[in-house]
């Protein structure tokens, strides 16, 4: 079972997505997939591993996690977009080849037999990028949202801290 959540920034998401993993599992998995960029971005890290109690198994894995044995396990993978980030900067900000290996871990991934409940960010629908590496990215998630959106069971579009069902 794949389910899909999406939204924009904190419009809930990690909320929802944790709240559904334990109605699923009493010893879920975050799969956290961020790399530490700068203080800021590991203070909202550390906030992420504070809300989280015992109960929870805690991963982090960048980019490869098709590696990772998590065979029926319920598993929340937060998120698509700083992985996804982590393909487009690793391939210089090729967006072909980030949106490739991408597709191709992920395909990997979803062999596995678990519950996957999997959160991304809606960037598109803000403020237009500014910058050309910026509208690459926005067009890379895109892509790759809509990409995951195909594979899930189940769609969930976050607004305002309020689930809205896609599918």
């Amino acid at each position: 079972m794949i389910h899909y959540i999406s939204g924009g920034q904190r419009s809930g998401k990690s909320a929802y997505a944790t709240q559904q993993a334990l109605d699923m599992s009493d010893n879920p998995v975050y799969l956290a997939t961020s790399r530490i960029w700068d203080q800021d971005h590991q203070a909202r890290i550390q906030l992420h591993k504070n809300s989280r109690d015992t109960r929870w198994d805690n991963i982090e894995e960048e980019k490869y996690v098709s590696r990772l044995q998590l065979e029926g396990r319920t598993v929340v993978f937060d998120c698509v977009t700083l992985w996804l980030t982590n393909f487009f900067v690793d391939n210089h900000y090729e967006i072909d080849a980030a949106l490739e290996e991408a597709k191709q871990e992920f395909e990997l991934f979803i062999q596995q037999d678990f519950n996957l409940i999997i959160i991304s960010n809606e960037i598109g629908m803000g403020v237009h990028a500014s910058t050309d590496a910026s509208r690459k990215f926005a067009d890379l998630q895109g892509w790759m949202n809509q990409y995951i959106a195909q594979k899930a069971d189940k769609a969930t579009l976050m607004v305002s801290g309020l689930p809205l069902t896609l599918k």
